[in-house]
């Protein structure tokens, strides 16, 4: 315990002060990502397109969002991207991380999915993912960090899923192309690839789901936040261009029906 402690305490000292800002921080993981950034004294900016989640989490964590700043924006929409990046660096002067967790789905089957759905997924979840790495990056100096929210649907898949599976498969890629592109300005950039991290209700859960895991239990959102503040702990400066598979051992566990 003493060691946990020490070991917050002194990750909590590189973070603090630092400027991150975290796309599709309205609910959900993007939420407890924001929020634990903020608990360790970093200044936090918040995106969402939907002004009312924002919102809706400020009030629901004042103390810890006081200092927040929050900015709607829709990251299929480059322009919105531009603005926003703008705006933090005219408030800030800098970007010191930047969590890309943003990202929506539609599960349809591929015979029913408009043309305009799959681009929908695509343009939010990859090229957003893409244009805000490239804004944002322009206002890095050397020691900062970038990640990348994919998912374990981008190396395993189920039926109806295609778009999804596409863009988080995509961002695999993406992630591994930016760290060589960004590693000569000393900028890391890694993915994350969440498997089952419950965002409503953990109590409904059964043993069943709990059970599928190696860890003995579904994922919370906390899961990832702690694993955003490793892959951007200035101290842990020798990881990039991979991805952090965080899942409970779900991917690898066969499954078998006796």
């Amino acid at each position: 315990m003493e060691n946990q402690t020490s070991n917050r305490s002194d990750s909590q000292h590189r973070l603090a002060g630092r400027v991150v800002l975290v796309t599709g921080a309205g609910r959900g993981i993007g939420r407890c990502v924001a929020r634990t950034y903020a608990e360790m004294g970093a200044q936090v900016v918040c995106w969402d397109k939907d002004a009312n989640l924002l919102n809706e989490a400020m009030a629901k964590y004042p103390q810890t969002f006081r200092d927040t700043v929050t900015a709607t924006v829709d990251v299929s929409k480059p322009d919105e991207i531009t603005r926003g990046i703008r705006e933090v660096v005219e408030a800030f002067g800098r970007i010191d991380i930047l969590i890309n967790n943003a990202g929506i789905s539609h599960w349809k089957s591929p015979i029913d999915l408009a043309v305009a759905e799959w681009d929908e997924v695509i343009h939010v979840n990859l090229r957003g993912t893409f244009l805000c790495a490239r804004e944002a990056v322009q206002h890095m100096a050397k020691g900062s960090a970038i990640v990348n929210l994919a998912s374990t649907r981008g190396i395993m898949s189920e039926p109806n899923s295609e778009a999804y599976a596409a863009s988080k498969g995509g961002i695999l890629a993406l992630t591994h192309a930016l760290a060589a592109s960004f590693g000569p300005r000393g900028i890391r950039v890694n993915a994350i690839s969440p498997g089952w991290i419950e965002t409503g209700d953990y109590e409904a859960l059964g043993e069943a789901d709990h059970a599928q895991h190696f860890a003995g239990r579904v994922g919370h959102p906390g899961d990832i936040a702690k694993a955003c503040l490793y892959l951007t702990d200035p101290d842990n400066d020798f990881v990039t261009g991979t991805n952090l598979v965080v899942d409970g051992g779900m991917t690898r566990k066969m499954i078998y029906v006796e």
